[in-house]
């Protein structure tokens, strides 16, 4: 599948016209935004009072730049509406941040780090991201938002997308759990208990940080020394997988999706009508998975489309992951 065909639905069902051909949608500062308008109009995206919102690399650390190159870093909101709401998001990400929550409770001891999605174009930011640590640190969970570079587009070759050799987000996510890891006593966390979540692109992310310990970056300092893959894996409606070029009816994964008996146990999360991600892509996923031995749930749902976040609408989808989540959870071992 070519980059724009992969890309363009997934930023159409979501209300982003024209994203595929590197196009932003207009960002929406009228007044009655308050607060995210101020943020809309300064370009560069701040978490609310909850979040703490760190940098990812030491200052001095040289970053391989997004497409984008020294573009300044620039938010707005998607044209369309989900669960009657605007969701927001974020671009041209050239230094990469983890934004995290605490839970104001109890404290379980389990970590999640965040992975929004937005087709490596964008990041949804709310929608993807700081709703779900909304709900997280509920649980009693610490909460972290990945802010990762973006834009990278996927290469091609004889008109097939190719996965680039050097994924940056992947190179964030990877750090992201490093640093989690090297600060655990910091945030009253236990090290073996860090998973991670991810929506479209950025469960994508997900799954490849899932699936090996190898970095294609120089170590920076010690939070590099720590494993990059996580405890657990949350994967909602993944794209990316599937090697359609096998014909329709295939569950061939494509020939960079690597599988590791190593990889933690996993939640697949999908809408058996996505049209953006057919539900064959989750599926190839998990029963790969299932053949190298690594324990995999699915939880499929008839109707939800795709990137619904956790916002309530009419298909209990929305309404439902969050308690299977939970419970999923607890079953092996991380509540």
């Amino acid at each position: 599948m070519a980059w724009k065909r992969a890309i363009a639905p997934w930023l159409l069902a979501i209300g982003i016209a024209g994203a595929a051909c590197g196009q932003i949608s207009k960002v929406d500062t009228s007044p009655a935004q308050g607060v995210i308008a101020t943020m809309e109009r300064a370009g560069v995206w701040q978490p609310g009072a909850d979040g703490v919102q760190v940098p990812l690399w030491p200052g001095s650390t040289p970053l391989a730049k997004p497409d984008s190159g020294d573009r300044p870093e620039g938010t707005g909101n998607g044209t369309g509406l989900v669960g009657g709401r605007k969701w927001h998001w974020v671009s041209y990400v050239t230094r990469p941040t983890m934004t995290v929550y605490r839970p104001k409770g109890r404290n379980r001891g389990a970590a999640m780090l965040v992975l929004p999605g937005g087709g490596f174009e964008v990041i949804a930011t709310d929608l993807e991201g700081t709703e779900i640590c909304d709900w997280v640190v509920q649980q009693g969970i610490t909460c972290a938002v990945l802010k990762y570079r973006v834009p990278q587009k996927w290469p091609q070759e004889n008109g097939e997308q190719q996965r680039p050799k050097v994924l940056l987000g992947l190179e964030d996510a990877q750090r992201a759990m490093g640093l989690l890891r090297a600060q655990a006593s910091f945030y009253g966390i236990d090290p073996h208990k860090i998973g991670v979540i991810g929506f479209s692109a950025g469960a994508y992310l997900a799954a490849n940080m899932s699936n090996t310990d190898e970095r294609t970056y120089p170590l920076a300092d010690a939070a590099d020394r720590h494993s990059p893959r996580p405890d657990f894996a949350i994967i909602a409606y993944t794209a990316r997988m599937l090697d359609d070029s096998k014909g329709k009816n295939s569950l061939e994964l494509k020939p960079w999706v690597t599988i590791s008996p190593k990889a933690p146990p996993t939640l697949i999360l999908h809408a058996m009508n996505d049209a953006t991600d057919p539900i064959r892509q989750p599926m190839a996923y998990a029963l790969a998975l299932n053949d190298a031995g690594v324990p995999v749930d699915m939880r499929l749902y008839a109707r939800g489309g795709h990137a619904f976040g956790m916002r309530p609408t009419a298909d209990p989808v929305t309404t439902e992951w969050p308690g299977q989540v939970k419970q999923w959870l607890r079953d092996i071992g991380m509540l």
